[in-house]
This record gives C-alpha cells, structure tokens and sequence, in this order.
C-alpha cells in the first residue's frame, strides 16, 4: 500500500478534473485561524471509498500536491511516513462516517489548502476501472484579521441570452474575508410554497473574481419566468448569507416582426422623394469632393519628391589650357 500515495499523486491533477461526479465531503470552505489554535478538517462519504485508506494532502499556491498521511477507515490506524517536512504537527482519527486530519498548534506555514481522497472501483460493461476521488478542500488561512460575512445582493443581467428565449440573474458578494465564497440558488412560487435549492449549474453558471467581490451569473429558462422567484445564497466561513431581496426573472424579449412587404408600406409623399433626392445629391457631391482633394494632395506629394530627387550639385568642370 505504501505505493499508492505516489502514483495517486502523479495522476493528481487529471483526477482532479474527473472527480466532480463522485465526490467526498469536506464542509469547510476555508478555516481562519491565529497562531497557536487548534484546528481539524473533516471528510465525510467515506463510504464511498473502495479501499480501506484515506488520503490528506497538502497543496500551497507556489507548491505542487504533497502527501501528509493516511489513515485507515475501519481502524483508525495512522501512517505519517511520507516526509512531509511538517508530519509532526498533524494528528488523524475516525469518527463514524467521516475521518479528521488536526493540526493542534498552528503557524503561519501551516496555510494551505487540504484535500482528502481515497481509491474508488468502477465497472462498465465487462470493463474495469479504478480512479480517485477527493473533497472539494478546506482553505486555511493564518491571519490575524477577523472573519467578515459578505453583503450579498441579487439582480437581473442583460445578456444575448436573454433575447434567445432564456433570462440569466446576477448575484454580487462583497465586503468579506476571507474573499472565498461558494453561491448558490434558491426559487419559490410567486404565489406561496417553500423554496427549493436549485441543482448546481452544469455550465449554466459564470463565476468572476475580482479585489474585494466575486460574481456569479446563473442562466435561468425563460419559460419559468412567470412562475417562480429567484434568491442567491453564498456561503462562507462567516455563515450562510442570502440575498436581501428576491429577484423576479424578466419575461425574454419578444422577437421581432415579420418585415412587412413594399405594398404594406405607407406611401411616400412628394415633399419625402424631394428631401431624398436632395439628400442624395449632398452626400455624393461630399463624396466626390473629399476624393479629389485626397488626389490633389497625392499628386501634389508626389511631384515634390520628384523634384528633390532629381534636384543636385552643379558638376560643371573647368579645364586648365
């Protein structure tokens, strides 16, 4: 077993890409901590886990993925022989359904972010296929800066989208620290009911970060907008905030007319072909004016450069008799 930890963190980044369908569960988005706290991570779906080990890495933002330890689900048996420059600050243990990595005094290299994964078996067809899974990660942040909730707000967002038959909804958090958030979104029936979570959105969703607010713009079907209200929830390390206010979505665009035909078509007044016609004659006298004057100018130009080329030193000699 002393293999797997190295070969799971060759194939990391890929894994990583794929693990989105089967996933553990890690709750904590990001963790801020002073120094000398304590602190644990939780991992939770480990039965989902094939093999009996779960895995704790490590991931710093200038550092690649590295292993901390493993522990056993079923035992509770803890292996830390990995040489993490740090094995001696961290501690694991089992609770039910989940397992937990702690560090019991913190220092400032202690932030990263730490992910737990474990080996999952899969059948398709006569074919078999094993892969990684792993939590989505729990930022830690050593500060001393207090935790601030975002002010979240809600609103509606024009797009090409929206002329399409679809509407899409835009959701502003700022003002929180640390800046990691996680949004998601909520409808209720105009006319009463509970609300319902909506599922994540598979591609349907734009998320922006910039200095002090993240984005989030969430495409919704047209067809609901007379039914439902929509309201925005993020959440983060401070708490769950929702949106002050619910959003109606706005009915799509309709779509343009049908051209009408010539015949349809109001007749034209006299006064209206004249001004037209006089119109016309302005704009093509303007054009012929500024082409000519753009010819002028060329030729103009042109024959000074011939001039100065052709234009030398005398070379006149005179002969002693």
């Amino acid at each position: 077993m002393l293999f797997l930890p190295a070969a799971a963190l060759c194939c990391l980044c890929s894994a990583v890409v794929t693990m989105a369908a089967q996933q553990l569960i890690q709750n904590g988005l990001t963790l801020t901590r002073r120094v000398g706290e304590s602190v644990f991570f939780s991992c939770g779906g480990i039965n989902q886990c094939d093999l009996d080990y779960i895995f704790w890495y490590q991931k710093k933002e200038t550092e690649t993925f590295r292993a901390v330890l493993y522990i056993n689900k079923n035992s509770g048996q803890v292996y830390t022989g990995y040489n993490h420059p740090q094995k001696n600050d961290f501690s694991a243990m089992k609770r039910e359904n989940n397992v937990r990595l702690k560090l019991d005094k913190i220092k400032v290299r202690h932030s990263a972010t730490y992910y737990c994964s474990c080996w999952r078996e899969d059948w398709e067809y006569w074919y078999y296929y094993g892969h990684l899974i792993f939590g989505s990660g729990t930022k830690l942040s050593v500060t001393d800066e207090q935790v601030v909730k975002p002010v979240v707000s809600v609103y509606p967002a024009a797009s090409r989208a929206h002329l399409e038959g679809n509407s899409s909804l835009l959701c502003v958090a700022s003002a929180m620290f640390p800046p990691l958030v996680q949004f998601s979104w909520k409808r209720q029936k105009k006319n009463g009911g509970e609300p319902e979570e909506l599922p994540p959105a598979e591609g349907e969703q734009l998320e922006l970060r910039e200095s002090g607010r993240t984005i989030a713009i969430r495409m919704v079907d047209g067809s609901d907008s007379d039914t439902y209200k929509y309201s925005c929830w993020v959440k983060h390390e401070g708490g769950t905030v929702e949106a002050q206010t619910q959003q109606e979505v706005p009915a799509p665009a309709a779509s343009c007319p049908p051209e009408r035909e010539p015949a349809d078509l109001p007749a034209l007044q006299p006064a209206d072909l004249s001004f037209q016609s006089q119109c016309r004659v302005k704009l093509l006298c303007l054009l012929y004016t500024v082409l000519i004057v753009k010819s002028l100018v060329y030729c103009c130009g042109l024959s000074l450069l011939m001039i100065l080329t052709n234009k030398g030193p005398s070379t006149n000699c005179t002969h002693a008799d």
